[in-house]
């Protein structure tokens, strides 16, 4: 088997994996400020752990696999 046909397919599942992470933390980041008033003072645990979600899935698409 080819090396670059198995670093072809890591790359693309890790870009798509990212991406996912990326919409999930999204749409966490959005639940967590749409229900501020029931968060209360977990509010900036919650964001955070949002904002950490965001940057793996982002850390995932901008870096790439070693060759």
């Amino acid at each position: 088997m080819s090396d670059e046909g198995d670093t072809f397919w890591v790359q693309l599942a890790e870009k798509f994996l990212g991406l996912i992470i990326l919409i999930v933390g999204a749409v966490m980041l959005y639940l967590t400020v749409t229900s501020l008033n029931q968060l209360s003072q977990f509010s900036s645990l919650f964001g955070a752990v949002d904002v950490i979600v965001i940057v793996i899935g982002l850390f995932l698409l901008v870096v790439r696999a070693p060759k």
